[in-house]
């Protein structure tokens, strides 16, 4: 009995060492796996800064497979456990996010889960039609050209917005905002209101009153004014000589609405049949000004308008120089002979049209 004693004394002991071992084993084991999932969550995991993009409709594979193509990541396997424990996986969002280097994977998942997108900067200028514009704004935007076209002709929101479908063009001020690329054509029109209405602020709305003028009919002369000439120092020059014919009653007969109502800004000369264009747009059929913009007015011009030159020209032919500057005359004399000379050189280089 007592040897039995004693090898049950000397057995526990033994018990106790392996338990010991054991936790602490295990307990080594869980400090390096929760060590690790630190750093997965906390831990420096972006290279360089960097934008990704996320389209409609995309997966979680998918957003992987762009930040893998892009070399984006230092941990793919931490992107996907953290991912996995804030439920991103299951809730993708479009959009345009910034990585910037020093980010974490907790940081990240947080701006694609919550959507946080950079915005992208929208520049547009130097466009005549709306097909244009279309096409350069679905650069830049989740939408296709056809549906921000679409907008042209969504007659409900131009006429909330405070507009016709002539001069729906005004609205849409050429410059550089900030908008974010899911925006929708729609939202990108209402933005654009907002910014139309902070452009016109007081000091512009008396300019305008004093021309007698609203700020639509001083963007569809700037538009004019723009056409005639590329050079910024003519521009109020040109814009005098149009308000002289408004105040007198005189029709505006400019060509560049003769171009606009034909769809070709290409001709040098304006002939007898561009002449008798049955157009609203035609300025030398109908008095005063087109029911629109024949363009999109930049800034510039629309300034040009509201700041005009005070003289007493009423003509203005394009020098024969071919500079891109014009001739100006107050007399239909005088103007026949800057006109006289323009063909002459037209018809020496054998431009016929």
């Amino acid at each position: 009995m007592a040897i039995n004693n004693t090898n049950k004394i000397i057995l526990f002991p033994k018990l106790g060492k392996y338990i010991i071992i054991f936790f602490s084993v295990a307990f080594i084991i869980v400090g390096l796996r929760g060590y690790q999932l630190f750093q997965y969550v906390f831990k420096e995991n972006v290279k360089t800064d960097l934008i990704i993009t996320i389209p409609e409709n995309a997966t979680f594979r998918q957003v992987v497979d762009s930040l893998k193509a892009k070399d984006a990541l230092i941990n793919y396997k931490a992107f996907m456990w953290v991912a996995k424990k804030k439920d991103y996986r299951e809730s993708v969002k479009p959009g345009r996010f910034l990585f910037q280097k020093g980010m974490n994977t907790n940081e990240l998942i947080n701006i694609l889960r919550i959507g946080k997108q950079e915005p992208v900067r929208v520049i547009f200028n130097n466009v005549r039609f709306k097909e244009e514009f279309a096409g350069i704004i679905s650069r830049y935007l989740l939408a296709d050209s056809a549906s921000i076209l679409q907008l042209f002709s969504d007659s409900l929101l131009i006429h909330e917005l405070g507009f016709t479908k002539e001069t729906f063009k005004a609205m849409f001020i050429p410059n550089t905002y900030e908008v974010y690329w899911t925006t929708s054509p729609v939202n990108f029109a209402k933005r654009m209101k907002i910014e139309y209405d902070r452009f016109w602020n007081n000091e512009r709305l008396k300019k305008a009153g004093q021309l007698g003028l609203t700020p639509v009919e001083v963007s569809i002369l700037a538009s004019i004014v723009q056409e005639e000439t590329i050079k910024k120092a003519e521009k109020p020059v040109v814009a005098g000589l149009y308000i002289n014919r408004l105040k007198r009653g005189i029709p505006l007969q400019a060509d560049p609405t003769l171009k606009f109502a034909i769809k070709d800004f290409t001709i040098k000369r304006v002939l007898n049949k561009h002449l008798e264009t049955d157009s609203p747009y035609n300025t030398y059929l109908n008095a005063g000004l087109p029911p629109g913009p024949i363009n999109f007015p930049e800034i510039s011009s629309i300034e040009a308008v509201l700041n005009y030159k005070k003289h007493n020209y009423l003509y203005m032919c394009a020098k024969e120089d071919f500079s891109g500057y014009h001739n100006f005359s107050s007399t239909l004399a005088e103007h026949n002979r800057n006109a006289r000379r323009y063909r002459n050189t037209l018809d020496s280089n054998s431009i016929w049209k």
